[in-house]
């Protein structure tokens, strides 16, 4: 991933953000070391974000698509109250190995249940009822479009959509490879949405956050 800020301005706005527990920084060591993908891990400002966004909704119920090691849901279901429910979707057994063995170290691990599988399958088989308060993507770039479609119907009204990688190292300007072309596509279909209050934010590689009106 290139860098879209400033890498002075990225560690500034690092250094000055809520610091992660210590088995947050734990599993972002463990990631960067065993990891070959380990670019795809939210850091420090981007899970901190996710959290404050579950707390400052008051959020109960959070769906994540693509839990590739489990920071991100760590970071969000540590803002869960006790009795909250996240479900993260991943297709990867090793991965969701690693992420099953941190939760299970984390008072907070017994909110999360990682579904096993195809996201979009799981996402169809969740009932409508009750919905969720806030969705997470942050998976395969080609299915942005339809984790979103099948996303909306099951998020409350003043629910919140997040989906990350939204400016791509900037390559939306002039996208050239498959997964720039589907994410420069997804931000228009958001932007054109009137389903949804949005707003594309340049944090880490990208934040889009919508608001089921």
């Amino acid at each position: 991933m290139t860098a879209i800020v400033h890498p002075e301005i990225d560690r500034y706005a690092h250094d000055h953000t809520e610091p992660p527990t210590a088995l947050l920084d734990e599993l972002r060591e463990y990631t960067h070391a065993n990891e070959p993908s380990a670019g795809m891990q939210v850091g420090r400002v981007e899970g901190t974000l996710l959290g404050m966004l579950v707390a400052l909704m008051r959020a109960r119920r959070v769906l994540e698509i693509g839990t590739f090691t489990g920071y991100s849901a760590l970071s969000m279901a540590q803002a869960l109250p006790p009795d909250g429910e996240l479900v993260t979707c991943e297709r990867d057994p090793g991965v969701a190995r690693v992420a099953r063995s941190f939760f299970d170290r984390s008072e907070h691990g017994k909110k999360i249940r990682i579904a096993l599988g195809d996201a979009l399958d799981t996402i169809r088989g969740l009932p409508a009822s009750p919905p969720f308060d806030l969705v997470f993507i942050d998976a395969d770039k080609a299915r942005y479009p339809d984790y979103y479609e099948e996303a909306l119907p099951r998020l409350r009204q003043g629910g919140l959509i997040v989906a990350d990688n939204t400016l791509w190292s900037g390559e939306v300007l002039a996208p050239e490879t498959e997964d720039a072309r589907a994410l420069a596509a997804f931000n228009e279909r958001v932007a054109r949405d009137p389903r949804v209050e949005k707003v594309l934010l340049p944090v880490r590689d990208g934040v889009t956050l919508a608001r089921k009106r």
